[in-house]
């Protein structure tokens, strides 16, 4: 096991991200591919790269490659990008799904695209299986291929974590892709449709109406304040008469919302969440619209109720799981088919070293949710992911051998970040700069906590909003995103949300 280096100190991480990133703003010539890939028939010239995924560590690993140097190809279910900090957004109508999504084949036009689903990976072979599923009409036919690399990075994310509760998966919605979006975005307007109908009591509309999100982490918080926008800026155009029958109920098995924040945002959290109140036209009188339910762990999910552990029954009309996330199994069965990663122990996980290649198996590389770096746990996000994936293609593309110990250059060194290496050529270790963590409360309101050396820069209210806007907004993967998410918060202002169930 190579042992890690001593962390550098906060500014020399500062400093070397900053070249990074203006050496990845440089405009670079991205080839378009250089005749068919080897699977299509073409010559077996050049290293075969395959990606696993297209989320953040793929996207930014495929933006930052010369493709001209390897023959690389993405295989994945999913054939784009998704911003998926921004899906909460998305399943209430701030944002359209389009929005907010790039297709992957116009992020290099270098690299190869095959939509499918790898359902197995043998490390030892450097081969892996796929299934495409093909639908004619109602009629599907699975088609498996496999493939074989020279390189494989692995980048699929995780998945869902239910923990084992009973009825979760079958009655909870969820946000993890555009489709979950979706269902989610239907399902609310099915509740107020379903509470519309004559002959329904009053506590019937209330438990339609009762929208449960279990989980206050960012996900289930960034929800709970979109609905609200919802709720308070639309609903009374559509639904006037069942506002006062609208609740909003957010669970969390913790005591704390937001466990990432500091004790002051989440303080300042709870306050914002729970001073949410909605104006009621028929009765003329404020109430509350968000009940934070913490330390409430959830025992079972029914159709229309949820059991909590202290033995309290909370009906609702739509639940949102927004609890946690888990390995994939095609990353646990990865894991289990290699003798070393059994003793290190990566709790489903593939455990990587500090270049992020995977522990036993040579010429298989990892980022994002499904990994761990031995003895330096990294937060599951997107800035991680994405940061990793940036790392990772520059030593594909920086002339570095990748067959040694340690990835060393040959030859002369390219581009600005010179300090990419040691003074012997060897390649520094991957290095996360944390530069901060946001959250949106709704009503224009969000948290911001930002790293700088030492010190915390806090942000709340109007301010950290408009931070939080700024930031999603500039982080959007493309010029035409950017423009998109624009025009959709404009529209909004000037229209409200579309509450057209397709």
């Amino acid at each position: 096991m190579t042992k890690l280096t001593a962390q550098p100190p906060f500014a020399t991480v500062v400093v070397n991200k900053a070249l990074e990133a203006l050496d990845e703003a440089l405009p670079k010539e991205k080839v378009q591919p250089n005749g068919a890939p080897e699977y299509l028939g073409g010559p077996p010239s050049k290293e075969r790269v395959v990606v696993l995924g297209s989320g953040w560590g793929a996207h930014a690993f495929i933006d930052g490659l010369d493709a001209d140097k390897y023959d690389c190809t993405v295989v994945s279910p999913r054939n784009f990008f998704l911003f998926t900090p921004m899906l909460a957004g998305a399943a209430v109508g701030t944002v359209e799904y389009r929005s907010i999504s790039q297709p992957i084949r116009s992020v290099n036009p270098g690299v190869g695209y095959l939509e499918a689903t790898c359902t197995q990976i043998d490390a030892a072979a450097k081969t892996i299986e796929c299934e495409l599923v093909v639908c004619d009409g109602a009629a599907c036919e699975i088609r498996d291929f496999s493939l074989s690399f020279d390189h494989l990075i692995v980048a699929v994310g995780a998945t869902t974590n239910t923990f084992g509760i009973p009825g979760v998966q079958e009655h909870c919605f969820f946000l993890k892709q555009v489709e979950d979006a979706a269902k989610v975005r239907r399902g609310i307007g099915n509740c107020f449709e379903r509470a519309s109908v004559p002959g329904l009591t009053d506590a019937q509309r209330e438990a339609i109406l009762t929208f449960a999100v279990i989980g206050a982490g960012p996900t289930g918080v960034e929800f709970v304040g979109e609905l609200c926008d919802f709720i308070e800026q639309d609903v009374p155009r559509f639904y006037p008469s069942l506002l006062p029958y609208v609740r909003v109920k957010l669970i969390e098995a913790s005591d704390k919302v937001l466990m990432a924040f500091d004790s002051e945002l989440q303080a300042s959290a709870l306050e914002t969440l729970r001073s949410r109140v909605s104006v009621s036209p028929s009765r003329g009188s404020d109430k509350p619209l968000v009940e934070v339910l913490l330390s409430a762990g959830v025992k079972e999910v029914k159709p229309d109720e949820i059991l909590l552990s202290d033995g309290v029954t909370v009906p609702y009309g739509l639940a949102v799981w927004a609890a946690g996330i888990g390995p994939l199994p095609l990353v646990k069965d990865l894991a289990q088919s290699i003798p070393e990663q059994a003793s290190l122990d990566g709790r489903g996980k593939l455990v990587v070293d500090n270049w992020l290649r995977v522990c036993g198996a040579p010429g298989v590389w990892a980022l994002g949710d499904c990994v761990t770096i031995d003895q330096k746990p990294l937060p599951a996000t997107a800035q991680v992911a994405s940061q990793q994936g940036a790392f990772l293609a520059r030593l594909f593309t920086r002339n570095y051998d990748l067959s040694g110990a340690a990835p060393k250059i040959v030859g002369a060194k390219q581009g600005l970040v010179q300090q990419f290496g040691d003074a012997d050529g060897y390649a520094k270790g991957f290095n996360f700069l944390n530069l901060g963590i946001l959250a949106y409360l709704g009503d224009s309101k969000a948290l911001a906590q930002v790293n700088v050396d030492e010190s915390v820069v806090k942000g709340t209210g109007a301010a950290g909003f408009a931070l939080w806007r700024s930031v999603y907004l500039s982080k959007q993967v493309s010029w035409r995103n950017r423009a998109l998410v624009a025009i959709d918060w404009a529209k909004i202002r000037l229209f409200g949300r579309d509450m057209t169930r397709l």
